[in-house]
C-alpha cells in the first residue's frame, strides 16, 4: 500500500524518474542512463540510488517487476509519471521566471487602480 506522496523531489530523485520514463531498468541502468543522460552532472553512488528506489516504491512511484538473483527491475507507475510531469512543469515555470526575470519584465503587480506597479531596480551594493 503506497504511502504519502513526497514534498518534492531532488534532482537525483528526478533523474531517476526520467530514466524510467525511458523504460524499465535496474538500478545501474538507471545510474548508467543518468551519467550519460546529464554528461557526468550528476553521478549517484549506490546507496544514494538505492534509498532513493526504495522510497519511490514505498510511495508508489515505481512497482519492481522482475527479480534475476540480486538484479531487481523497476517501472514507473502512473503516480510516478504524475510526479515526474509535475516537477517538469515546476521546472519550466523556474526557467520562464528566470528568462522574464532577465529581460526584467514587470512583474504584474497592479496598484488599486489597475494600472501596472513597476519596481526599481535593486540597487548593487558597493563592494
Amino acid at each position: 500500500m503506497p504511502k504519502k506522496a513526497l514534498d518534492g523531489l531532488t534532482e537525483s530523485m528526478f533523474y531517476v524518474l526520467m530514466a524510467l520514463m525511458r523504460q524499465p531498468m535496474c538500478g545501474i541502468e538507471a545510474a548508467e542512463f543518468i551519467q550519460k543522460r546529464t554528461e557526468g552532472r550528476v553521478a549517484l553512488g549506490p546507496a544514494t540510488l538505492y534509498t532513493i528506489l526504495g522510497k519511490f516504491e514505498q510511495v508508489g512511484y515505481i512497482r519492481e517487476t522482475e527479480v534475476v538473483g540480486r538484479k531487481r527491475t523497476y517501472a514507473i507507475t502512473e503516480l510516478g509519471q504524475a510526479a515526474y510531469a509535475a516537477e517538469v512543469e515546476r521546472l519550466e515555470r523556474c526557467l520562464s521566471d528566470a528568462r522574464r526575470e532577465e529581460r526584467r519584465e514587470p512583474l504584474g503587480e497592479e496598484d488599486g487602480d489597475g494600472t501596472q506597479v513597476r519596481l526599481a531596480p535593486a540597487p548593487v551594493p558597493a563592494l
